[in-house]
C-alpha cells in the first residue's frame, strides 16, 4: 500500500519532496489535476466532484493513506470527504488535509497577528480562521494566558497562473506579490502562512518583501513533519505500507527518480511546460503518466 499526494496541480510536487525527504523509506502516488487548475475560482460543488474523483482514483491504485496537498481541496471538499464518502466508500483508510498542521505551527510560533494568504476559494472559504479559532497553545505558566490572535486574509488569484507559466522570477510577478502582501505587511503580521502549495515557489520572494519581523512558515515542512508524526501514533496505518527499503535513504535527498524509483506521478494534462516545472520543482527525471479523472 502507498502514500497518495493530490493537488490541483503540480504544486503539490513541492510537499511531496519534503515528505519524501523526510520519509524516503515509502512508496508514493502523486496525482495533479493540471487540466483543471486552479480549483481556486470554482464553486464548492465543483470542487468537491473532482476532489472526490481524485482521491477515488488513488485509493483505486492502493493507497492507504492519502494527503490533499491541495489548500482549496482541503478546505472545500475535505470534511466531508472525511465524514460521508470514505465512510461509505473506504472506511479503513485515511484522506488527510495541510489547514490542520500548518495552523498548528502558526498559534503556536504566533505573537499577535497571523497573515493568510491563498487562492480566492481558500480565503473566502474561512477555514484557516475556523481552524485558528480551534486551537488554543498551552500556555506556560498554566495560569497565564496568550493574547487573542487576530487573524488577517489576502486572497491571491493571480499567483498561481503565473507560477504554473514559470514567470516566478519576472518582475510583474513580483510587483503583484509586493501589491498583495503590502496590507499584510502594513498591518504587521508577525507570521505568514503560505495557503497554497504553489506558493513555497515564492519563498524567498515572501521573507524579502515581508521583513525580519515575520516568520514565513514553510508549509512542506509543517506537512512531512505532520505526517510523520501521525504515522508514528498510528500503526493500523504504517503497517500496511509498503517499505522501500532497498533505497539508501542518503540518495533519496537528490530527488530523481533513479533515486526514488517507488514514486508514481500522474496528471490530468501534460505538455513540455508541465514536464520542465515537475522537473524544476523536484527532480530531473521525472516521469508523468496522463490519466482521465471520471
Amino acid at each position: 500500500m502507498r502514500i497518495g499526494i493530490f493537488d490541483s496541480g503540480l504544486g503539490g510536487l513541492i510537499i511531496l519532496k519534503e515528505i519524501v525527504k523526510k520519509l524516503p523509506q515509502y512508496d508514493y502516488i502523486y496525482l495533479g489535476d493540471n487540466a483543471r487548475t486552479p480549483y481556486g475560482n470554482r464553486s464548492q460543488d465543483v470542487i468537491y466532484k473532482f476532489t472526490e474523483q481524485a482521491v477515488n482514483f488513488l485509493f483505486k491504485q492502493d493507497c492507504e493513506l492519502i494527503i490533499i496537498a491541495c489548500n482549496t481541496a482541503s478546505a472545500k471538499a475535505l470534511r466531508k470527504i472525511q465524514q460521508e464518502w470514505l465512510l461509505q466508500n473506504y472506511p479503513d483508510r485515511r484522506v488527510l488535509g495541510v489547514i490542520r498542521p500548518v495552523v498548528e505551527k502558526a498559534v503556536l510560533v504566533a505573537k499577535n497577528k497571523i497573515g493568510v494568504i491563498g487562492t480566492k476559494g481558500t480565503i473566502n472559504s474561512q477555514a484557516y480562521i475556523r481552524e485558528i479559532e480551534k486551537f488554543t497553545p498551552k500556555a506556560d505558566p498554566p495560569q497565564a494566558e496568550k493574547p487573542q490572535l487576530e487573524v488577517l486574509q489576502q486572497a491571491c488569484p493571480l499567483l498561481i497562473p503565473l507560477i504554473e507559466e514559470g514567470w516566478e522570477n519576472r518582475p510583474e510577478t513580483k510587483k503583484i506579490l509586493r501589491y498583495y502582501l503590502r496590507p499584510l505587511k502594513l498591518a504587521k503580521v508577525d507570521t505568514l502562512i503560505l495557503g497554497c502549495t504553489h506558493y513555497p515557489i515564492l519563498l524567498k520572494e515572501v521573507k524579502g518583501i515581508m521583513g525580519i519581523q515575520t516568520k514565513v512558515l514553510n508549509s512542506g515542512e509543517i506537512v512531512a513533519e505532520s505526517l510523520a508524526d501521525y504515522l508514528a501514533r498510528h500503526n493500523e496505518i504504517e503497517s500496511k505500507l509498503d517499505k522501500a527499503a532497498s533505497v539508501d535513504g542518503s540518495t533519496m535527498l537528490t530527488m530523481t527518480t533513479s533515486a526514488v524509483p517507488n514514486i508514481k506521478f500522474f496528471v490530468t494534462d501534460l505538455s513540455e511546460l508541465y514536464q520542465e516545472l515537475g522537473e524544476k520543482w523536484f527532480g530531473k527525471g521525472i516521469e508523468f503518466e496522463k490519466i482521465e479523472l471520471k
